[in-house]
């Protein structure tokens, strides 16, 4: 079941990547480029410290249209990972150190190889970390989506769900009409079989975004207001919050330039740099694999097209994890996004 998107989302597909990277790169907003920002503040160059991390996108379809999406996701889109580009990534990781795999989306669970692939990472790595990238939504639809949160608690997969907010009117303004109630639902559905729940071995870590071009809240005290609110009006229970700045990317970059947005919200975030985030950036201990294989620094870098630097592999078939290890990471205006405040990454805040 699709749900109703907001009355505010535009329905066209956002701007193409090369076009994105363009317009991030142009001066006219007064934006010190980011790599001479770092320059400054005597980080350069930016070098990976390994790679603890696999992020696999496994296709950009999707149920929802949420206008914070910097993946551009919807069912509209085609894009999906077939079974033979994840066994070259389970070659890579049979070969490699890494123990922690991120599998998002799109919704993930929609790929029709999400079940043969989990099974098969948690055989690559028996003691290692899984994470799932939820939206919630689809736990509460029909029996086939049902049935997954035993299989994900078998497979003793990690699930992080985005709510970006508490209330009802925030959630289904930025993600579709009844989005929350479904989430709701789910949530309850997990903690069922012992999500979230202290103890239990089962983590279910919350995403929360901000509504618009304000930067994340404090986590700590986010996450307090959270497990305060959802315990008290629905008697649910979570184990984390993350905090995740919404980056000027597909969907959301659209929303900044259709109101007028875009030089404002640059501007908050090249002027909340913090140097300190640079330490713990994801693309310093991840590789992001996307639907046909390609691999990125990050997920972001994904969106838009932004490579490796050779002599780095381009693909995950030509996965080296030593080559992989002096990778050259590229950067790009939309990198205020992950430096700006307490910094920001797909586990959450960064300080």
């Amino acid at each position: 079941m699709q749900d109703q998107p907001s009355p505010h989302y535009r329905r066209g597909r956002s701007t193409p990547a090369e076009a994105q990277v363009k317009l991030l790169e142009e001066t006219e907003c007064g934006i010190l480029p980011f790599s001479r920002k770092i320059e400054e503040s005597g980080n350069t160059p930016l070098r990976p410290g390994g790679i603890d991390v696999m992020q696999i996108n496994t296709g950009y379809t999707c149920n929802l249209l949420c206008r914070h999406c910097h993946v551009d996701a919807g069912p509209d889109r085609k894009e999906m990972m077939t079974r033979a580009t994840m066994q070259h990534c389970l070659n890579a990781l049979g070969g490699s150190a890494i123990k922690t795999v991120d599998i998002t989306g799109g919704a993930p669970e929609m790929n029709p190889e999400f079940r043969w692939f989990i099974e098969n990472i948690r055989a690559c790595i028996p003691d290692g970390t899984i994470l799932v990238r939820s939206n919630l939504t689809l736990f509460a639809t029909s029996e086939k989506y049902r049935a997954l949160p035993e299989f994900l608690k078998e497979q003793r997969v990690t699930i992080i769900a985005s709510l970006p907010c508490f209330t009802k009117e925030q959630v289904d303004k930025v993600r579709g009409s009844g989005v929350f109630d479904r989430s709701i639902e789910a949530l309850k559905l997990l903690n069922g079989i012992g999500y979230g729940i202290e103890k239990s071995g089962l983590e279910l870590n919350l995403v929360y975004n901000p509504a618009g071009t304000l930067l994340p809240g404090c986590q700590s005290q986010l996450e307090a207001e959270y497990r305060q609110h959802l315990a008290d009006e629905h008697g649910i229970v979570f184990s984390h919050l993350y905090t995740i700045t919404n980056m000027p990317v597909s969907r959301f970059l659209g929303d900044l330039l259709e109101g007028g947005e875009y030089c404002r919200y640059m501007a908050l975030l090249a002027n909340s740099y913090n140097p300190l985030a640079l330490e713990n950036l994801m693309c310093r201990t991840t590789v992001s694999v996307g639907w046909d294989g390609r691999l990125y620094n990050c997920d972001f870098n994904q969106m838009l097209h932004l490579p490796l630097v050779k002599p780095a592999p381009d693909h995950i078939s030509a996965f080296s994890e030593e080559k992989l290890r002096n990778r050259m990471i590229t950067l790009g205006q939309h990198c205020y996004g992950c430096t700006a405040g307490s910094g920001s990454s797909c586990q959450g805040s960064l300080l």
